[in-house]
């Protein structure tokens, strides 16, 4: 069973439901949220970043954060998502 990175929430396997890909989005997000433990504040992103690492996106930011100045960057599937 495949769960969440940080709280290890359960996500729903595919045929358990036709609603599977946005429950599985929303518990992702809950759980780069819940427990915020960021690992610092940065302008752009860590190159060696771990799946379930949170940073604080600094002012300036560019590359892959530019324009989200003071937004929670989770890496995730190898790709940053950004929450507010």
């Amino acid at each position: 069973m495949s769960t969440t990175p940080q709280l290890a929430l359960p996500l729903l396997a595919a045929a358990q439901s036709q609603k599977h890909v946005t429950h599985n989005e929303a518990l992702m997000r809950l759980d780069g949220l819940v427990q915020l433990a960021i690992l610092g504040c940065a302008a752009a992103p860590p190159s060696d970043a771990a799946e379930g690492e949170r940073w604080l996106v600094a002012d300036g930011a560019d590359g892959a954060w530019s324009g989200r100045s003071g937004q929670i960057a989770v890496r995730r599937d190898a790709a940053w998502d950004f929450l507010q």
